[in-house]
């Protein structure tokens, strides 16, 4: 997630449309993560962004506008879900994709600022869904693969799958500030994988 993440689809504008956007996202990235979402001024964005305060009221409105857009933008910017002909090793590509996010300084600052945001701005709780429905729904195809492969029996739930992967990860950002290392995200792949196998997830 960085600008490592991303879920394929999107159509960007072209031209000054798409250069003006992406300054924009990229200053109101910037200033979520060093502020949060309490501190996040179209009026500063636009002057930092070099562009007209009149153009960015007029495309996003309100600062909860500018983080849904910027989600998509995120989501615009994130590989694609892997597909290694087995179950674990997928799992273990999400986790270790999640961690690497989470662990960068601007994008855990980012992801923090804009889950606390979520809790009390109710467009920002939509973006938020938004993306993560995304998310799922790009690498919920893997673990439906694995249950026609056998990994997994029928009636497995793909979306919590892939969902238990993230958890541990998210719960140390939010709530443990225990360290997200390659070593956590394996582990978190590794028992969602035999979880998943044992049918935990059916029904």
């Amino acid at each position: 997630m960085n600008h490592d993440i991303a879920w394929p689809g999107s159509v960007r504008p072209g031209g000054r449309t798409a250069r003006v956007r992406e300054s924009v996202l990229q200053v109101a990235g910037d200033l979520l993560a060093e502020r949060g979402f309490a501190h996040l001024d179209l009026a500063e964005v636009a002057a930092t962004a070099g562009v007209g305060k009149t153009t960015v009221y007029r495309r996003w409105r309100t600062p909860a506008g500018l983080v849904a857009d910027l989600l998509v933008e995120m989501a615009e910017q994130s590989l694609p879900r892997a597909d290694t002909g087995d179950l674990l090793e997928d799992l273990t590509v999400n986790a270790r994709l999640v961690a690497r996010t989470l662990a960068d300084p601007r994008q855990g600052n980012l992801f923090r600022a804009v889950i606390a945001a979520a809790t009390c701005d109710d467009a920002t709780a939509t973006a938020l869904h938004t993306f993560y429905d995304t998310r799922l729904t790009e690498w919920a195809p893997c673990v439906d693969a694995a249950v026609a492969r056998g990994e997994a029996p029928p009636g497995t739930d793909a979306r919590a799958v892939v969902s238990a992967v993230s958890a541990p990860l998210y719960y140390r950002l939010l709530a443990s500030g225990d360290p997200i290392d390659e070593a956590t995200a394996d582990r978190a792949a590794r028992v969602a994988a035999i979880a998943a196998a044992a049918g935990a997830f059916v029904g």
